[in-house]
């Protein structure tokens, strides 16, 4: 039992000790990507446009430095959070109308599916002025997939833990 204690004991001191993680850059082009917002509760929009944020910001920061009109960003709307664009819901909405416009600002496109708009009741002139209206969103994602945009879906999940319990 001695034995293959020490000898446990030695086979441990033999492992090397961990390393560390490290830093890449890896070389990323600039963006064509396409967001796909879709969700069953309007204020998920606010998560959803940090997927928005990591890439712009990504792209737009060092070592890239692309500019802003390098990158091809395209974001459609069809679900509850339509209701955040009617210019009706600014208020309610406000600071994510404000990261909206500020987005649009730097080149990303925010359309607004035709028929959703339709059966939520609004019309054209309800939307803020940063919003397209298109005829349909099924056939908006199909349209830039077909260009070669990449499609993103952001995951939005009700948080359930607070980071600090459970790191």
């Amino acid at each position: 039992m001695k034995t293959l204690l020490a000898l446990l004991l030695c086979l441990g001191l033999a492992t090397p000790a961990l390393g560390a993680g490290k830093v890449v850059a890896t070389p990323y082009a600039p963006a064509k990507v396409l967001f796909d917002f879709y969700f069953d509760d309007p204020q998920k929009i606010g998560s959803a446009l940090f997927w928005v944020r990591s890439l712009v910001n990504t792209l737009q920061g060092s070592p890239y430095d692309y500019a802003a009109e390098d990158n091809k960003v395209v974001v459609v709307i069809h679900g509850t959070e339509i209701v955040t664009v009617a210019k009706r819901n600014e208020a309610k909405y406000q600071e994510v109308v404000d990261r909206m416009r500020y987005y649009a600002d730097l080149g990303v496109s925010f359309k607004v599916c035709g028929q959703a708009m339709a059966d939520f009741g609004y019309r054209i002139e309800d939307f803020q002025d940063f919003i397209e209206i298109v005829p349909n969103a099924i056939t908006e994602l199909a349209h830039w997939q077909q260009l070669g945009y990449a499609l993103i879906l952001p995951q939005i999940q009700d948080k359930r833990f607070d980071i600090e319990a459970i790191r």
